[in-house]
């Protein structure tokens, strides 16, 4: 058969925020099929029976028909070929752990050209998933072999170096299901909840609320000790020593059996458990000081490792450890038998997908002297029968919530708290953690600062337990979202005019205000950058400063379709003309239909508590009034105008224009408010030519803010435009 030219990816494109294809980040590809215009899917044979074998949970695609199988029907009826890479792509993340359910592609006025877009979290993530998806779509049309597992990995890989971790997945879930905005500010896991002023911020599970004072205590176990002591918490005795004679000193007059550790360790690393032997406490000593900067010798508490986890003073979730053992045969040595019996266990692994590590003898020098002590290396043969234990702690992933006792919660809460943690994960060893500590002799051995989560989310056995939730719950009232007042507006012409004017408003309402439009970036009165500021870098940064408590952000219909908005939702969406279309060919943006897709946008993402501004005189953009899911507040300069009479005859809200004068009405009340004329007057003075309908926007925003009829009269009457430069 003859082969195919590649299909040619004529730009690619990550939009980061809401965009004319949905709410989420997508990654547009523009994408020319060539001589496979020609070649669509039923067209080419054997290639439908190429794909599916190689994708076989295509099966799985509903696509336009809506029920499954869908997509396999319009293989069979014939699809073309860019249709097909958005499902391969698609279908490619969700087999690396990616699952995205949203994906279209549509034509572009050239022949063979298509824009394919699919829901993408991680830009990298999404080029890696296309470069890979391209190459399999053109091995199935040719008929050339592909390792898909290998794609998968390659996409999966790409997942785990970009993504969130487990932990700080899942306290940004639980933002989002309050409905709470999030920027992740580097390429790990500091991450911002919320906007401006209101905003906190949290690296996995530490927040801005952590003390570094805290987190210090923490790292040093003797001193953490000390404190829980004084203030009535049991812990075991124990003593910092330097060399392993003094370690065994310490252990006899502690009395044994004894455990050592590093001053300064985590993960229990470097933990030796219920030694009684002199060679054994010795040895243990040597471990314990590669791990840390002082070694510690303690009482041994016997009972089961327990983690609870404490958010805002509560005991939030509690997970217990357990032993693992081998048992001989008389035939594997004891490396064979460690995989043969307990890293076959699905629930192990060496990712954080997996709730238990997998043990690999050799890299743990605490499992290695463990063996020591029971007379056996990883090369021996245990007889048949003979119990070995490999692992002492390391396996806390058996949820317990439910049976802490009220007791052990306080003392945990209270150890929280003396050590000074927000969030903490607590150490306790105990033999019933549904007893008192009194009664069963236990006792808290580390308060650890910034806790990893993912044995409360993802538990080897038992309930996850909801701590994302418990931790935003923390961070933010129930009350709070952690958002700002953002006013979005689209404006062919006179954005800047519109935008400078509300952010004068919402300065004399008492607000720090943050404006990006299109004569630069102002932080207040000041601005701190002349460069074009309607752009997506130039809102996000007003949407990270603290000092900001409402942004203004001017949006044009180009920098919507370049970069989609830079915030999710707004309190105010305003949209003030259809204009503009001959700027958009590069977008190949050509009808009226296709500008309404772009600027709905700005309408789509209004809150409910929020409103959509609207120019009455603009028939299309009257339509977009159904689009806002808050209030719709129409502007138009002749207030007789049938959609603005008609939204108010409904109650609404409307600003027009009336002997120079705009007026405020809803329903049948009117107020007259501020002067236009003399405003017109500063501007074509400054040499800034502007127009009544620009000026009308700008109230009618500001009333939508709920800003008072008073105050913006005052406004514009104490508005100086800038001279032209």
């Amino acid at each position: 058969m003859s082969r195919h030219d590649d299909i040619k990816l004529l730009r690619v494109n990550y939009l980061r925020g809401p965009n004319m294809w949905t709410y989420r980040p997508v990654l547009e590809v523009w994408l020319d099929l060539g001589g496979l215009e020609d070649h669509p899917s039923h067209l080419l044979p054997g290639f439908n029976e190429r794909l599916t074998t190689a994708l076989p949970a295509l099966i799985e695609h509903h696509c336009g028909v809506g029920e499954r199988g869908g997509f396999l029907q319009r293989l069979q009826e014939g699809t073309w070929m860019g249709h097909v890479l958005e499902h391969v792509v698609i279908e490619l993340l969700n087999l690396a752990g990616m699952p995205t359910g949203f994906g279209q592609t549509r034509s572009t006025s050239g022949r063979g050209v298509y824009r394919m877009v699919f829901r993408a979290r991680d830009e990298q993530v999404a080029r890696c998933a296309l470069a890979e998806g391209h190459a399999l779509l053109m091995a199935a049309i040719n008929a050339d072999a592909f390792d898909v597992d290998a794609a998968v990995t390659r996409i999966r890989d790409k997942v785990d170096d970009c993504y969130l971790g487990p932990s700080t997945a899942a306290i940004v879930a639980a933002a989002t299901d309050r409905r709470i905005p999030h920027i992740r500010l580097n390429e790990g896991n500091l991450v911002q909840l919320g906007h401006g002023a209101r905003q906190r911020r949290i690296w996995t599970a530490e927040t801005d609320m952590t003390s570094a004072i805290a987190e210090g205590i923490a790292r040093d176990k003797d001193l953490t000790k000390s404190l829980l002591k004084a203030v009535g918490v049991p812990v075991p005795e124990g003593v910092a020593v330097k060399s392993p004679a003094e370690a065994w000193e310490a252990a006899e007059d502690l009395g044994l059996p004894v455990v050592v550790k590093p001053s300064d360790g985590n993960h229990g690393r470097g933990v030796t458990l219920d030694l009684k032997k002199r060679e054994d406490v010795e040895a243990a000593f040597h471990v314990a000081d590669k791990e840390g900067s002082e070694v510690l010798v303690e009482r041994y508490i016997p009972g089961n490792e327990h983690r609870l986890l404490v958010v805002g003073g509560q005991v939030v979730a509690a997970a217990r450890g357990d032993e693992a053992w081998i048992v001989g045969d008389g035939k594997h040595t004891v490396r064979e038998l460690v995989d043969q019996q307990i890293n076959t266990d699905p629930r192990r692994g060496l990712t954080e997908d997996f709730p238990l590590n997998r043990i690999t003898l050799g890299e743990d020098p605490v499992v290695l002297l463990d063996l020591q002590r029971q007379g056996v290396t990883p090369d021996s043969v245990p007889e048949a029968g003979q119990r070995i234990l490999i692992q002492r702690n390391g396996n806390v992933a058996i949820d317990c919530t439910a049976q802490v006792h009220p007791d052990v919660a306080r003392a945990v809460s209270l150890a929280a708290r003396t050590i000074g943690l927000d969030i903490a994960g607590v150490d306790l060893v105990a033999t019933d953690i549904a007893k008192p500590l009194a009664e069963t002799g236990g006792a808290i051995v580390e308060v650890n600062a910034g806790p990893g989560l993912l044995m409360h989310l993802k538990p080897a056995e038992g309930m996850p337990q909801p701590v994302g939730q418990a931790i935003i719950d923390h961070l933010f009232a129930e009350d709070e979202s952690g958002r700002i007042p953002i006013v979005g507006i689209a404006a062919s012409q006179g954005g800047n005019h519109i935008s400078r004017l509300v952010a004068w408003l919402l300065h004399l309402n008492g607000r720090h205000v943050g404006l990006a439009c299109s004569d630069g970036l102002f932080l207040g009165p000041r601005r701190v950058d002349r460069i074009n500021g309607g752009r997506w870098d130039a809102a996000h940064r007003l949407l990270m400063n603290r000092g900001v408590d409402a942004v203004v952000v001017e949006n044009s219909a180009a920098s919507v379709l370049d970069h989609g908005l830079a915030y999710d939702r707004c309190q105010v969406g305003v949209v003030t003309d259809m204009g503009g279309l001959g700027q958009l060919d590069e977008h190949d943006i050509r009808t009226e239909d296709q500008l309404f897709k772009v600027l709905r946008t700005q309408i789509d993402v209004v809150l409910s508590d929020g409103a959509a501004v609207l120019n009455a005189a603009e028939p299309r953009l009257v339509e977009m009034a159904e689009l806002s899911d808050g209030e719709v507040l129409f502007y138009a300069l002749d207030g007789s105008n049938a959609a603005l009479a008609a939204h108010r005859a409904k109650g609404g809200r409307a600003v027009f224009l009336q002997g120079g004068a705009a007026v405020l009405a809803q329903g049948a009340s009117e107020t007259s408010g501020a002067n236009l004329d003399t405003l017109l007057a500063r501007f074509a003075r400054a040499g800034l030519p502007t127009d009544a309908g620009t000026l009308l926007a700008a109230v009618a925003t500001a009333w939508a803010l709920n800003i008072s009829p008073e105050l913006i009269s005052a406004g514009l009457d104490t508005f100086v435009p800038e001279l032209a430069q």
